[in-house]
């Protein structure tokens, strides 16, 4: 079916094919990696996507000792996840006895200190064992490129086919931004060397 998927579609011209891949180092990796071995570019890689528990930092570990073994480049990993944040303003707030206290507590708020209703609550719903996703990267020398929290503007976004919803904040923009500029980077710099090596001949 990869193969299939990667052979008989007219992709077009791409700039970038995003494959989401199931968690570990199952037969789909390899058969992607055996495909797409020779077609890979020094700026072409894998980013690794972890939740941070310590169950999921295991299957990730063997991952990246995958892509050393296959000699493909991980452009960074990716905490998904990583926490429940939610508006104050989007809460339910409940009273000692379960009743919805949401409205009187936040008109309060706003009448007190309305730049609190500025902020979102966070919580960690995962334990992030032993510094989670980004002490993973650290120790298998990758570039950490952020978390995701679990969020529920994000949740209503994909569900519509969008990045982020008018008025919610875009968590997933910075992840990309540090992706780009890291392979624009590169380009830059081998545009340079080449230009360079072009002008002492």
């Amino acid at each position: 079916l990869i193969r299939q998927f990667l052979t008989d579609v007219d992709w077009g011209e791409l700039d970038y094919l995003l494959v989401d891949t199931p968690p570990g180092t199952s037969d789909e990796h390899i058969s992607l990696v055996q495909l797409l071995g020779a077609t890979l570019g020094p700026h072409d890689g894998a980013i690794v996507v972890s939740t941070p528990q310590e169950v999921a930092l295991l299957d990730v570990r063997k991952e990246l000792s995958f892509c050393a073994k296959t000699q493909l480049r991980v452009l960074g990993v990716v905490e998904n996840m990583s926490g429940l944040a939610v508006p104050l303003r989007s809460l339910t707030l409940r009273d000692a006895d379960g009743a919805d206290a949401t409205g009187p507590a936040l008109a309060l708020l706003a009448e007190r200190c309305p730049e609190l209703l500025e902020l979102s609550a966070h919580v960690d719903v995962f334990p992030a064992a032993r510094g989670g996703a980004e002490a993973m990267a650290a120790s298998f020398g990758v570039p950490f490129l952020g978390r995701v929290p679990i969020e529920p503007a994000l949740t209503r976004a994909c569900e519509a086919g969008r990045r982020s919803l008018p008025g919610s904040p875009d968590v997933v923009r910075p992840i990309a931004d540090r992706i780009l500029a890291s392979t624009e980077m590169e380009r830059e710099a081998e545009e340079a060397a080449a230009s360079m090596m072009d002008g002492s001949l």
